[in-house]
């Protein structure tokens, strides 16, 4: 590890009331299914989780899924503290409670014009998150030139229905413009005046957090979680969420020793 990789975990277990511990789910916390329904988290998850939010500052979930359903399929209702910031910050679960804004408008309009489009490419389907719309393409024969086709059309839908569009490993995500996880993270880091930050993610839509926390002057740490198709620069990387689960244990067991 480099001597700042050191120091950031080093200032976690030295102040865990400074630390903010933040993760993605899908690809980080829970493995990657061909079906996002079916995606559940790691079997130790909720037990680490609850553990870590007994000793650090904050345990927060960045996710671009629905809050609500982050907390049902990591069984998450019950870990201290956690907050959950969906749809990659527009929503907010913390202590049973949901806060979000009024559905954009366009997505209505995205949600009839992306069924016509997906139609043409065998096994591409569309996913509705209620404030965010995804198109998948994993399990087309070719989940690559499906998504390299559609890459063009959808990117020109959402900019008609004033939307943007988050790319991942094989889906488009359209969703409201003006937020995404480095937004959400940053803010998230002012409100609870941490004094150190390490974000766990596995996809193109962590990226935006990797960057928060490296311009947040704290000592910090990235993980990436992911796999050989896509490829980024962080400070640690691990083997999907055995391997996450693996180092959020060691972090906890480093600060009750």
């Amino acid at each position: 590890m480099t001597p700042d990789t050191t120091e950031g975990l080093r200032a976690i277990v030295a102040d865990p009331a400074g630390a903010v511990i933040g993760l993605d789910f899908d690809g980080t916390l829970s493995p990657i299914v061909p079906d996002p329904a079916a995606a559940r988290i790691h079997p130790d998850g909720p037990g680490v989780l609850a553990r870590l939010g007994d000793l650090v500052g904050a345990v927060v979930i960045v996710t671009g899924r629905p809050a609500a359903v982050a907390v049902e399929y990591g069984s998450l209702a019950e870990v201290p503290g956690l907050v959950v910031l969906g749809h990659y910050g527009l929503e907010r679960w913390e202590a049973g409670r949901l806060s979000a804004p009024p559905v954009h408008p366009g997505l209505a309009r995205v949600r009839d014009a992306l069924v016509p489009l997906v139609a043409g490419f065998d096994g591409a389907r569309i996913e509705d998150k209620e404030r965010a719309v995804a198109v998948h393409t994993r399990q087309s024969a070719d989940p690559q030139l499906a998504l390299d086709a559609l890459r063009e059309p959808v990117a020109t839908l959402a900019a008609e229905a004033g939307l943007a569009v988050e790319p991942g490993k094989f889906v488009l995500e359209l969703r409201p413009p003006g937020m995404d996880k480095g937004v959400a993270l940053s803010a998230f880091l002012r409100e609870r005046q941490a004094r150190s930050v390490l974000f766990a993610g596995d996809d193109l839509g962590d990226l935006a957090a990797f960057a928060a926390v490296r311009a947040s002057g704290l000592p910090g740490v990235t993980v990436f979680s992911g796999s050989s198709e896509i490829v980024v620069e962080a400070d640690i990387v691990v083997n999907g969420p055995d391997g996450v689960m693996g180092l959020l244990r060691s972090i906890a067991d480093s600060i009750g020793a």
